[in-house]
């Protein structure tokens, strides 16, 4: 059967194990039905996510253009401490950035390889934890806008990872951590202004199943660009990698906005 369209990242669904689904415009890939099959991906060309034309993909599914000037890629997305929008202060798009911003965000502490800490709105609880991987993983504070989760994130960092090891989460080589003994421990590490919220942010533990037949013992990454055409059986999925019998990886994320046929 064949497939074509516009890759984005994989959509999840909870469960033990994680469900996954590649979508596209007119149809939708259940990748779990796939696991143990032969996968043939084809690159066929780009198609920018913001502006839909077939431009020549930059960075995160955006053309350069679009990189530079849509809201949904300013430099607050990777750096939540540089959010404005509670203050009512545009980056880029006052409206967008406030519907984004300002809303409950979760610091967490998750184990993907080794302790990270990371942010995320709440609503993208547990999804932001199943793309990346996590093993396991605790919200730390619950606050209620991306500033104060943000400048959390910084002063943790000085102490604890912001970064995955993705060649150890995809090898499973993945530290055994109390991470709620952890969280109790960094309570004293939060800024001033955001100590009132972890008492009121509920410990929970979350365990992470991912639909994985076989780990590899070695990997290597699978770039569309330079290798336009690739053949392999499906092996596991975890984060958003596509896992292969011979080792080969893909992180769907790195190609969004890139146009592929899947045969299978």
């Amino acid at each position: 059967m064949q497939y074509e369209g516009v890759l984005t990242k994989m959509q999840t669904q909870a469960g033990a194990p994680i469900q996954y689904y590649l979508v596209f415009e007119d149809s939708f890939i259940h990748m779990n039905q796939l696991l143990g099959q032969p996968l043939e991906i084809n690159f066929l060309g780009y198609k920018c996510l913001n502006c839909g034309k077939k431009k020549k993909i930059y960075r995160n599914g955006f053309c350069y253009d679009c990189f530079y000037s849509s809201p949904a890629a300013g430099d607050w997305i990777m750096r939540p401490e540089l959010s404005t929008a509670h203050l009512g202060i545009a980056d880029r798009d006052l409206e967008y950035e406030t519907k984004v911003q300002v809303q409950p965000h979760v610091v967490y502490l998750a184990s993907s390889s080794d302790m990270k800490v990371g942010v995320t709105r709440k609503t993208q609880v547990p999804t932001r934890w199943i793309d990346q991987g996590a093993s396991f993983a605790t919200p730390l504070v619950e606050v209620p806008n991306r500033y104060l989760a943000g400048i959390t994130e910084v002063a943790l960092k000085a102490h604890f990872s912001d970064k995955i090891n993705w060649k150890k989460m995809l090898l499973n080589d993945v530290a055994v951590i109390d991470l709620i003994a952890r969280r109790n421990e960094v309570a004293s590490l939060l800024p001033a202004e955001v100590q009132p919220y972890f008492e009121t942010t509920p410990e929970k533990l979350y365990t992470l199943e991912y639909p994985v037949l076989e780990y590899p013992k070695k990997i290597s990454s699978l770039n569309l660009s330079t290798t336009p055409f690739y053949s392999g059986k499906l092996m596991g999925i975890k984060g958003q990698y596509l896992i292969f019998e011979d080792g080969t990886v893909m992180n769907v994320r790195s190609f969004e906005g890139f146009v592929v046929s899947i045969a299978v």
